[in-house]
Formats: C-alpha cells, structure tokens, sequence
C-alpha cells in the first residue's frame, strides 16, 4: 500500500493540542500520512506554564526540538516545598537540574503551554503533516472495507485507515467511542492560574525569585501552590490549587482577585506578595475522568490518546508529559507497520503500554493531593517530621513529594518512550497470529 513516497498509512487525528501534534510528529517520522483535524480557527494564545519532566523532554530532543526549547524554556536548579504559614522549608533538592539530567538524562524544563504547542506545530508542518483548523468534529463512520472515516459539522468526511481521538477533556470522540454521552466529572478543586511579566514587576526581592529559574510550593489546609520561572526568567507562573466554588456547568470564568487574596491572606508573605502583584487571574474547574474499558473500537482501527481517555489532576504535572508519551509510543510503534492488516496488532500493543501507566498515574495525583492538602493536625505533624527527616540528606524513603520520591520519581521520569516501544515489538512482534483483523 506504500505510495510513491514511500509513505505507509493514512493516520487522521483529531486534535491539534499537545497530544495530537505530538502524535503527528512521531507518525509522520515513521513515513505514515498524517492529517490532523482542529475545530479551532486558530491556535490561539491561551494556556499558562507547563513543567516538562525528563520522560517527555526526552522525547522531544528526540524529535530535534531541544534548541527551539532551550531559546523559550527555564530550567529550574532547585525544587523546594515551603509550610503554606510560614514559608519554612520542609523539603529541598538543590542542584535539581543536575540531578535530573545525571539521573535520567534528559532535563527537567518549565515552559508556557503556547511556546511548547507553537513548536509541535511547525515541526508537524516541517515533515508534511496536514493541520486543518476550523474543522468541527461531528462523529466516526465506517464505510467497509475502506476503513474509519471522521465525519465533520459540515457533512464532509475525511477517510483514514487509522483514526486517533485526540480531542482533549471534553471528548467528542470519547462519545463517539462509547456510544453515548460522557461528561468529564469535578474533582472538588480548582485552580487559579496566574502569568506574570519580569518587566513589570519592581519588587526587587520578587524579580530575583523569577529571573533565577526555581520551583517552589507551599502546602497547606485542602488547598497548595506552586510557583516557577518561565521563559528564562521573564515570566512566572503560579498555580493555586484550593476547593472549587465553582456553580455545576461552569468549568471555566475570570477569577476574583480579591477572593483569590483573602483565600491565601494567611500564607507564607513571599507568596502573598506576589499575588499582590496579579491584575486578572483564570480560575479553572478541575475535572477528571472514570477509566475506560478500552481506548480503542472493536476493529482497533480508532484510538484515543492524551486528556480524552487519561485526563489528569495536575498535582504531578504529567497531563501534558502522558500526552506526549501517548504520542511517541503511537507513532514508535506504528513505525513497524507497512499495511493495513498490522494496524490491529500496532493498536493492541499501544494500549497494552499506555493504559495502565496512564492510568497509574493519573491514581498517584490524588495520593500526591492528600499528602499536599493536609489540614493542621497529628497527621501533618507526622508528615512534616517525616519531611525533616530526610531534609538536606539523599532520600532514602517513600516520600510525601512524589516530586522526589525515590520510589515515584523514577517510574514516573525514567520512562523511555521509544525504548519502550521498540522492546515491546520485539518481545511481541507481528505474526501471523497477532497481525489478523479483531
């Protein structure tokens, strides 16, 4: 089925978030055609920081992406976690861009979600992936033995030999895969997301916090924050995770700033500080989703990836990093498959890698909650002894901060998505058994 230039198979992917151009790009440098459906009419600026762990990162210099990066990331050298009440530091790593390079080879990068999506984009583009925006998505179809086809709110349709659902959170595809209506549901939090500029703040204690690239959180009653430099220190992001207030339906509004200020009156001065220095501020619904039976349609030939089948609390910054997981897995193993008839076996194995890792992630961010949210009592104070404990020392014991847990840290950021990939090809490759039609 190969075409005159050698590409394999007609991959259509709805989506052009971080999921679905990463996918893109890993599909397209396995010679496979890849058309990519956005409803958007552009791609427009929205979005605030994201933390890039080694286990994404490490994908994306893969794909020859590490100079644009490095022009737009910030590298955080330390990562501390502060008492909300009085900034006191109950845990630290120093160094922590060494050791995240020495430990997993690859860096730990703070990035604005627009630079990152702005990147995957042309770099689609560069190896010949089509990007339509503006394209509704409306459902699947079948028109046997051609394969699935992505039916659009224009009555158009795109046909594929394999159709990946890439449409984030609120999932038409999901839908489409289930066969009926499927809401994301609240999670009880909420966060408030905040970017401010370098230049137009004159706080000389505060430029320094952002012009040195580091990452801080202050732990507190049912509620944390999070701090950390973007773009080398020009920008800074706070996230600030406490419970939702928001109505039922409404998932997404401007924030109050002064209701946002007098939730953390109480909190370490650093950190109110800054907040003093917010003019508008976003506050989102944090949603999260049941798991699925299954990522893929009985034929194998449609899958979904990224926030539409793993969405994730945002308590261990993996909801972009799974994504882009999602993305280099799918194309690493599509990449040994050179007809239609191997699509199967290729989708099986994907979802044999990628659903239960996703899925345990996605579990360890409300473990990673509960550890944070702690409201003052024995409880606390038993974590936070623990936390002295191991403070200045190489941890040695299962700790409150995944960030540094010796038992998360390296199943979480020592993934290897191409390796991965390429072992579980050759400890299941395609046979005559395993490459027939479901």
């Amino acid at each position: 089925m190969d075409d005159a230039s050698g590409q394999k198979l007609n991959i259509v992917i709805v989506g052009a978030g971080l999921a679905g151009l990463a996918a893109s790009i890993s599909c397209a440098l396995a010679n496979h055609k890849v058309h990519v459906l956005e409803s958007a009419k552009e791609l427009a600026e929205v979005g605030a920081g994201l933390q890039i762990t080694p286990n994404a990162s490490r994908l994306l210099r893969d794909w020859g992406l590490g100079h644009e990066i490095d022009k737009v990331a910030a590298e955080p050298t330390l990562l501390a976690v502060h008492r909300y009440s009085d900034g006191k530091i109950l845990a630290e790593e120093k160094e922590f861009d060494e050791q995240m390079r020495r430990k997993y080879g690859a860096p730990f990068i703070d990035m604005h979600r627009v630079d990152l999506q702005r990147i995957l984009y042309h770099k689609a583009l560069s190896l010949g992936v089509t990007v339509e925006l503006g394209c509704r998505f409306s459902s699947i179809g079948r028109t046997p033995p051609a394969g699935p086809e992505v039916i659009l709110e224009s009555g158009r349709t795109i046909q594929g030999d394999l159709v990946v659902g890439a449409d984030g959170l609120w999932s038409r595809c999901r839908e489409c895969l289930l066969s009926r209506t499927d809401e994301p549901l609240p999670t009880g939090d909420l966060a408030y997301r905040i970017v401010l500029e370098l230049d137009k703040i004159t706080d000389p204690e505060l430029r320094q916090w952002m012009a040195n690239p580091q990452v801080h959180f202050w732990i507190g009653p049912h509620a944390h924050a999070v701090a950390y430099s973007l773009r080398a220190g020009a920008m800074y992001n706070i996230v600030l995770l406490c419970p939702d207030d928001l109505p039922t339906g409404l998932s997404r509004t401007k924030g109050s700033i002064s209701e946002m200020k007098r939730l953390f009156s109480d909190w370490d001065p650093i950190l109110t500080r800054f907040l003093d220095q917010v003019d508008q501020v976003d506050k989102w619904k944090l949603m999260h989703r049941e798991e699925l039976e299954s990522w893929t349609n009985p034929e194998k030939d449609f899958v979904l990836i990224g926030d539409s089948c793993h969405p994730m609390l945002p308590y261990l910054a993996q909801g972009a990093n799974s994504s882009i997981e999602d993305g280099g897995v799918l194309g690493r193993v599509l990449s040994h498959v050179t007809s239609k008839q191997q699509i199967p076996w290729a989708i099986r194995l994907f979802e044999s890698l990628r659903k239960s890792r996703s899925e345990m992630i996605a579990r360890e961010t409300f473990h990673q909650r509960d550890a944070f949210h702690m409201p003052d009592g024995e409880a606390q104070r038993e974590r936070d002894i623990l936390f002295a404990s191991q403070l200045g020392k190489e941890i040695s014991i299962k700790f409150p901060s995944r960030w540094t847990c010796p038992e998360v840290q390296p199943w979480l950021y020592g993934y290897d998505a191409r390796r991965e990939a390429d072992e579980a090809v050759k400890s299941q490759p395609c046979d005559a058994r395993t490459c027939q039609r479901s």
